[in-house]
């Protein structure tokens, strides 16, 4: 449970309709199953102790005992069990009967929740068995306990204060106001639903967008158990489709008619913070609800979900080039606007032959052409200096004569040496001034060309340099608009390979793909044998994890540690623990010393859920202190 993470298990047990014992039986071996496979939440379907398909067997007393003869002897099964167990059964109250989640922990009955609506069109008629269930907490006696029941009950974890659970059943979802709603703004971060949803056509699809939204909506996790295999199929077929998620994601989900347990980790912790920070999350209603406290074992929580090691790029292709077309139509939008407001006939870019030039340009050209403006337009320099090496001159020189654009070089050889000479500057000594210089002169040339052509300078720099605070103050620092600045750089990458990939143009897509093979680098000292001698990451550290450095803290204001675990198992394997500490603690220290850097960022379009402009989504003071960041990833050691 460290960090935050319960273990949370949905399980559709095998079933006979109205054989309440054999029903126990199987259910009592599941808890134990799912229990030593560290789950902490264990969830069942709906009226699953007898069966959901029982029909008017539901009016017979004999099934109802039985029901909760059953329910005793699951509760006594949870005695040496460290879980919490929703399981669904039906229960007479005050001559009336009612479809309940009953919630069991540590050998007692903590409460039954029940369902408020009930389906009784199509296939369904639950209204002829059972009533709505009541908002203001009853009082079930049962043997020498009085048990609490309501549709307004959260169970509360005395260990862990950022789990409360709280239930509703099946239909409840469906409806147009579902109990969860009120749930979570009462301040539940797990809801469970017991359900018996049956299976036609299609509806599998509807079902989990219907989870997956509802945790997206109440920013909770959701555990889905619905009935399976087992159910009468007089008339419909029960499927088993159990869904856990979380926040819009889908952790797990079953394959149907397998009646099959699945498991995952919900983070609680991260839920909590993702409710502070949206300000539109507002806690309702809370003093209308009656808390029912449970308590869990602290202990390690092992993590089998998926921690994604390129967060910000989509895992699957089609949904990959999907995101890259939206996002070169968001920075090419972004710039249409701001080159039709200025009435701009020009736009001036600093050609590499790197990453983050190519996209820049490529960007620039999707907005001429947006704008129906003439692509010659589009200044594209070259400014050959210490570095460049022949292989990104030449791709830098092919793109743009692909490209159709402007062609310009200026040598900026020249002008640095005379600055040197000025400065009083070594020119053999390869330092800061050496390769700053060089940068700001770029810049120099390309404000004073768009000065001269009443043009627009567009920058470069992606998110992932401006994280870093890996760029020149005033040199590539600088533009008058920034179309990559909210695109990290393992995304980059992916826009300039769906460029290539989608142009219709092999000679520019063969350069397109050199320029990707290319290593990252400023290019501001001299070759080694004519090759690149000054590869970015060799000094910063990988982008793939400063980019899951980045995406964790900002995005989840994730700690250290946190993060440190979570890099352990994206990338284990492919680095080792000494390689991730090294770059994490370089990543914390960098990233707030370069502040006053990303304080007087250009203007920008954001893309994405994670941006560091000054004006948007990273209010950070400049003169902000590293100390309990830095101190925490030394406790990693």
């Amino acid at each position: 449970m460290r960090d935050g993470y319960i273990k949370v298990a949905a399980v559709t047990p095998d079933v006979k309709v109205a054989d309440t014992k054999y029903n126990t039986k199987n259910i009592c071996e599941k808890i134990k199953e799912c229990s030593k496979a560290g789950a902490k939440i264990i969830v069942f379907p709906e009226l699953c102790i007898t069966g959901y398909s029982c029909g008017d067997l539901f009016l017979q007393d004999l099934l109802l005992a039985g029901a909760l003869k059953g329910l005793k002897k699951i509760a006594k099964c949870t005695e040496d069990v460290d879980a919490i167990v929703f399981v669904g059964m039906p229960l007479s109250y005050r001559g009336k009967l009612y479809n309940v989640a009953a919630a069991v922990s540590n050998g007692e009955v903590l409460g039954f929740v029940p369902k408020t609506y009930l389906p009784n069109y199509n296939e369904f008629y639950e209204a002829r068995h059972f009533a709505r269930g009541m908002e203001e907490t009853v009082y079930i006696e049962l043997e020498e306990d009085s048990v609490p029941m309501g549709s307004k009950l959260l169970f509360v974890c005395s260990d862990i204060p950022e789990l409360i659970i709280g239930a509703e059943i099946c239909e409840d979802l469906w409806a147009a106001n579902p109990p969860s709603t009120a749930h979570a703004l009462a301040g539940a971060t797990v809801i469970v639903n017991p359900s018996a949803s049956d299976e036609t056509t299609g509806k599998d699809v509807y079902r989990r967008d219907l989870i997956c939204n509802q945790s997206a909506r109440l920013l909770c996790g959701y555990v889905y158990a619905s009935a399976g295999n087992g159910e009468s199929t007089q008339d419909v077929v029960y499927s088993g489709h159990n869904i856990i998620a979380e926040n819009g994601t889908m952790l797990a989900e079953s394959r149907r008619f397998e009646n099959e347990t699945i498991y995952t980790e919900i983070d609680v912790r991260k839920l909590m913070e993702e409710r502070r920070r949206n300000t539109t999350f507002e806690p309702q209603n809370i003093d209308t609800y009656d808390e029912v406290e449970f308590s869990l074992e602290l202990e390690e929580t092992e993590l089998t979900r998926f921690i994604n090691p390129a967060p910000f790029v989509p895992n699957r292709k089609e949904e990959r080039d999907k995101r890259c077309d939206e996002i070169l139509t968001i920075q090419a939008m972004g710039l249409r606007q701001r080159l039709k407001h200025t009435n701009s006939k020009c736009a001036v870019v600093g050609i590499s032959g790197g990453l983050d030039s190519t996209l820049a340009l490529l960007v620039t050209v999707r907005a001429f052409d947006l704008l129906g403006l003439d692509r010659k337009g589009i200044k594209a320099v070259t400014m050959p200096g210490f570095g460049t090496t022949d292989r990104t001159y030449a791709n830098a020189v092919s793109m743009i004569n692909g490209l159709g654009v402007t062609f310009m070089e200026v040598s900026i050889k020249d002008a640095v040496n005379v600055h040197f000479k000025d400065i009083g500057h070594d020119a053999s000594v390869h330092d800061v001034t050496y390769e700053n210089a060089q940068a700001r002169e770029r810049t120099q040339i390309l404000m004073d060309i768009a000065n001269k052509e009443n043009g627009m300078v567009i920058g470069t720099g992606d998110m992932s340099e401006l994280a870093l605070g890996w760029a020149t103050y005033n040199g590539d620092h600088m533009s008058m608009y920034g179309v990559n600045s909210s695109v990290p750089k393992t995304l980059v990458r992916h826009l300039v390979q769906y460029y290539a990939d989608t142009c219709g143009d092999a000679k520019l897509s063969e350069v397109l793909l050199d320029v990707l093979d290319t290593p990252v680098s400023p290019e501001l000292l001299p070759p080694e044998d004519g090759k690149i001698s000054q590869k970015t990451e060799d000094i910063v550290g990988p982008y793939e994890l400063h980019d899951f450095f980045l995406y964790n803290m900002l995005r989840f204001g994730y700690p250290p540690k946190k993060v440190y675990r979570l890099a352990l198992k994206a990338f284990e394997g492919v680095y080792e623990e000494e390689v991730l500490y090294k770059w994490l603690e370089n990543y914390y220290r960098r990233f707030f010393t370069q502040q006053f850097k990303r304080s007087c960022l250009p203007d920008g379009p954001k893309v994405g859920t994670v941006a560091v402009s000054p004006r948007g989504d990273l209010r950070m003071p400049s003169d902000a202190c590293a100390r309990i960041w830095l101190d925490e990833v030394k406790d990693i050691k």
